[in-house]
C-alpha cells in the first residue's frame, strides 16, 4: 500500500511563511508529478501547484510569486513554501502523487489527509 503523510501545517498571521512536507512512502516503483491542493470551506478542491520528476513546476495564479514547490526525488517526499501568507490561503492543504506501483503497472493518483493551514488576519 502506498501512503501520503503531509505535515506542516499550522496558525499563522498574514504575511508569515509555512512549510508543507509531504512523504510517500509504501511498495512504490516510481513516482510522476507530484502537486499541492487546497480546499477551503465552503468551497470546491483546487490546484495550488505542481511539480513533475523533471522539475517543471506549475502553479495557480493566486499563488504565484508566494508559494514555491519543490521535491527529493531520493526521499520521495514534496515541499511547499508558502510566503506573505493571507488569509484567503486558509484551507485544508492535501498532497497528492502520481504513483506506479510496479514497471508495467499504469500509475494512478494518490492523495494524503490533508494538513490544515490557518493565516490570521
Amino acid at each position: 500500500q502506498v501512503q501520503l503523510v503531509e505535515s506542516g501545517g499550522g496558525l499563522v498571521q498574514a504575511g508569515g511563511s509555512l512549510r508543507l512536507s509531504c512523504a510517500a512512502s509504501g511498495s512504490i516503483f516510481s513516482i510522476n508529478a507530484m502537486g499541492w491542493h487546497r480546499q477551503a470551506p465552503g468551497k470546491q478542491r483546487e490546484l495550488v501547484a505542481t511539480i513533475t520528476s523533471g522539475g517543471v513546476t506549475n502553479y495557480a495564479d493566486s499563488v504565484k510569486g508566494r508559494f514555491t514547490i519543490s521535491r527529493d526525488n531520493a526521499k520521495n517526499t514534496v515541499y511547499l513554501q508558502m510566503n506573505s501568507l493571507k488569509p484567503e490561503d486558509t484551507a485544508l492543504y492535501y498532497c497528492a502523487a502520481d504513483i506506479s506501483l510496479t514497471a508495467w503497472a499504469p500509475a494512478g493518483d494518490y492523495w494524503g489527509q490533508g494538513t490544515q493551514v490557518t493565516v490570521s488576519s
